[in-house]
């Protein structure tokens, strides 16, 4: 995610709390939320799979359900009321570690998620910063990256992050 994420096209993820109004259908409007597994239950259709994707992906997929058995051309509208907690984790030498807010209506850097933790430590070791990243399989990809070239411009990427991403900044061993 190279670019500020929309909520237009926002994935949805467990424990976001969504809100689906049916269009003067007010007997099944409904606030709800996602599952661990990404269901929701809506009433007359039922459980419906939300895993990878967005809020307007689902949009189109409660009304499509609706619309096979039960509803003319029914008018779905799907409003996230509460986004799950997400965050990443800094650790290491920076002046308050700690797990660092993810915004969910936009992305987050390395050097934002650096700032928010309050910054380098003196003794940090800004050329062997790493993050950390778990896929869906549960397997770890580590990368590191020189903070130094990112702060003076010389390297093109911003690093954008990844819920759930572990930042560790060493200390700098003279």
């Amino acid at each position: 995610m190279t670019t500020a994420q929309t909520t237009v096209d926002y994935k949805l993820l467990p424990s976001d709390l969504i809100q689906v109004r049916v269009f003067q259908e007010e007997d099944l409007t409904r606030e709800v939320s996602v599952s661990q597994d990404y269901t929701i239950a809506l009433p007359l259709i039922g459980s419906v799979d939300v895993r990878g994707r967005s809020l307007r992906q689902t949009e189109e997929l409660v009304r499509q359900l609706y619309d096979k058995d039960y509803l003319v051309n029914p008018q779905i509208t799907l409003v996230v009321m509460r986004y799950a907690q997400r965050a990443v984790n800094v650790m290491g030498s920076v002046n308050a570690p700690q797990a660092v807010p993810f915004p969910p209506e936009r992305g987050l850097t390395l050097l934002e998620a650096i700032a928010r933790a309050g910054g380098f430590s003196r003794l940090a070791d800004k050329s062997k910063v790493r993050i950390v990243r778990t896929d869906d399989k549960g397997v770890n990809t580590t990368y590191t990256i020189n903070v130094d070239r990112l702060i003076d411009g010389r390297s093109s990427s911003s690093w954008p992050l990844q819920v759930d991403d572990v930042i560790q900044v060493p200390e700098n061993f003279f």
